[in-house]
């Protein structure tokens, strides 16, 4: 049987329109309900939709907003079903679980911070900026669209913030991430961080270019919505493999065949694992792993976590380069 995280019933206490395709999701407790967990800015929960559907979404409200989480749902045209439910079937007043938010993308103590949001990618981002006003803190958010009509918390945008700057770039008119980043990213600072968050070839971009002006990779945080694209092996295609799992704790192992994940094969032996998006783009099941060479696969991790003495790895998505892994279990 499949652990679940902790979870707890929200309603839907609003649904409201942003921009072209945006369908933002204000959730309360439900009656009976504890009060809804605090979280930090950069948080998501797992919603968890009729049919067995479990997404991820960012939460975008202000992390000292304790009384609901805004969500903000793009509607996808290759949906695989999650953003359909939201935009065409949920209604105000549906009961709904949620898993209790989990972050992966956090705020790091800093002079000052470069928030760079691509589309939908801006709800974390939004959180964040919000959170940094709200304890003073400098920051500078650029949201990138094609159209005006896109822009998500476009209302809400255009207040401003007292301790930040807002810049919209469009790049039907002109002002795209390809034709140009903000200039504070060709300008090194020891005391700034840049977070980053929107499709791959956004935050990809935003990574490459900062990197080539001297940014140190740990100052640089970004979160993917979505696995990223497979890239073939230096030297062409290579022919999966099956492997070996050994657990820590009991030294017993398991054989991962071709075809079947780490964490598919242990929870059918009963070995607990947490699982959520199965796509290795949460973070829920990242385990130590003491020996072997992990073939990391996920996109939460960064270059530098992976290549930690003990990394971790995501037992939904990755494989190994090592006939036996030994993990943390």
């Amino acid at each position: 049987m499949t652990p679940t995280l902790a979870h707890m019933d929200v309603v839907v206490d609003a649904l409201i329109a942003q921009g072209q395709g945006n369908l933002a999701v204000r959730l309360v407790a439900a009656e009976g309900q504890p009060a809804l967990p605090s979280f930090e800015a950069g948080a998501h929960i797992d919603l968890h939709l009729p049919g067995a559907l479990v997404r991820q979404y960012s939460i975008a409200s202000a992390p000292e907003q304790r009384s609901h989480y805004l969500l903000c749902v793009r509607r996808e045209a290759a949906s695989r079903g999650g953003s359909a439910y939201v935009h065409e079937r949920l209604r105000v007043g549906e009961r709904l679980r949620i898993g209790t938010p989990r972050n992966l993308f956090r705020l790091h103590t800093a002079r000052h911070s470069i928030l760079l949001a691509g589309g939908i990618g801006i709800t974390p981002l939004l959180s964040m900026a919000q959170g940094l006003d709200a304890a003073g803190q400098s920051f500078e958010l650029h949201y990138y669209v094609r159209h005006r009509r896109d822009a998500a918390f476009a209302r809400q945008l255009q207040k401003g913030f007292r301790h930040g700057t807002v810049h919209l770039h469009c790049s039907a008119e002109g002002d795209s991430a390809r034709h140009g980043l903000p200039q504070s990213l060709h300008t090194p600072d020891v005391a700034s961080h840049i977070y980053t968050c929107g499709s791959h070839g956004f935050m990809a971009h935003v990574q490459e270019t900062a990197q080539r002006q001297g940014w140190p990779a740990a100052q640089l945080h970004q979160e993917a919505f979505a696995p990223a694209p497979a890239s073939e092996p230096a030297g062409g295609a290579q022919q999966e493999q099956a492997f070996e799992v050994e657990l820590g704790s009991s030294g017993q192992v398991y054989t991962i065949p071709v075809g079947r994940s780490i964490a598919a094969v242990l929870l059918d032996a009963g070995v607990p694992v947490p699982l959520s998006c199965e796509m290795g783009i949460c973070g829920a099941c990242l385990t130590p792993v003491t020996a072997g060479q992990p073939d990391h696969r996920d996109s939460v991790q960064s270059e530098a976590e992976k290549a930690a003495a003990v990394p971790c790895m995501a037992l939904c998505c990755s494989r190994s380069h090592s006939p036996r892994l030994v993990l943390g279990l």
